[in-house]
């Protein structure tokens, strides 16, 4: 099956597809990412304690919404299936200093190890299956995002 507009009525779907951002023609998991920048601004004001609450809530909430929705359109992580990179940027951005250079820094990093995949993420995106795989691989290239986030800020700030 191929994912289309009707989809989105159903809010697993309206979900998984990142608000419909997932659904573009060009470079879904950007645009996926792009949805995540307003979700963690508001987010940002949360105690730290409340933010990590709430982002094991999207991350325990995404192994079943992109296993559903993976399942109703026949095909593992497909590429409109983009909650997986909401929850990456989300994990990316745990503490991280405020600014915009410091959004537009996670977002880059994010992408960069989402793209290239280096080992572990790699082995993640093809050993995996299920909402598991699909979200594993992200939450990984999201972890060595956020160490080198952690890093920068260590040095920087």
């Amino acid at each position: 099956m191929r994912p289309s507009l009707g989809m989105l009525a159903n809010p697993a779907h309206l979900l998984s597809f990142g608000f419909g951002s997932g659904l573009l023609p060009k470079a879904p998991g950007t645009f996926g990412t792009i949805v995540a920048v307003p979700i963690y601004l508001m987010m940002a004001g949360l105690s730290l304690q409340s933010y990590l609450a709430l982002l094991m809530m999207f991350i325990f909430l995404g192994f079943w919404l992109c296993d559903y929705t993976a399942e109703v359109l026949g095909e593992h992580d497909h590429p409109a299936i983009v909650w997986d990179e909401i929850v990456g940027y989300l994990i990316t951005m745990i503490a991280a200093p405020a600014g915009w250079l410091w959004l537009l820094l996670g977002f880059v990093l994010f992408r960069l190890f989402d793209i290239l995949k280096p080992w572990p993420v790699r082995w993640a995106d093809k050993q995996l299956t299920g909402g598991l795989g699909i979200m594993l691989d992200d939450i990984l290239a999201a972890g060595m995002a956020w160490l080198v986030m952690q890093g920068l800020a260590l040095l920087l700030v």
